[in-house]
């Protein structure tokens, strides 16, 4: 796969798993983006859910196949560009506090109030900042690698 094909891949994987993660909240039908035809999708719960754990798990393969070709071609970790670093620590963040989302998620799992509230926080923090990072790396032009 390609520099430009994975880079296709890795912009349709974040912007859907991104908009699938705040429909989690009901910001599309609170502020009728969702009466809008065609996207009436964003304000089901569960489809946007089911969506964003399957794109949870695409974009989980996509890394684990991006480090094995880093790998295989020799170049390693020591490649990464500060932002391309910053972006893949972000997004481990988010693979980290999601996985604990999701066991959150499963039945006959308890977990305090307080620990939510830091599990949803750091999880919207880190997509937020992945946002940020993608946005100045886009803007100014910085690749993943050096």
């Amino acid at each position: 796969m390609n520099g430009r094909i994975k880079k296709t891949v890795y912009g349709f994987i974040l912007f859907f798993i991104t908009l699938t993660g705040f429909a989690q909240m009901p910001i599309f039908k609170r502020y009728y983006i969702a009466d809008i035809p065609g996207l009436g999708w964003l304000a089901q719960f569960y489809v946007t859910h089911a969506i964003h754990y399957i794109l949870a798990f695409v974009l989980l393969g996509f890394g684990l196949y991006v480090a094995a070709d880093v790998q295989l071609n020799g170049k390693g970790i020591g490649s990464l560009s500060l932002t391309g670093r910053l972006r893949t620590g972000l997004i481990l963040g988010l693979m980290v506090s999601g996985g604990f989302m999701v066991v959150r998620n499963l039945a006959g799992v308890y977990f305090s109030h307080t620990s939510i509230h830091l599990m949803n926080l750091f999880h919207v923090g880190f997509c937020m900042a992945l946002l940020g990072v993608t946005l100045f790396a886009l803007v100014t032009r910085k690749n993943w690698t050096v």
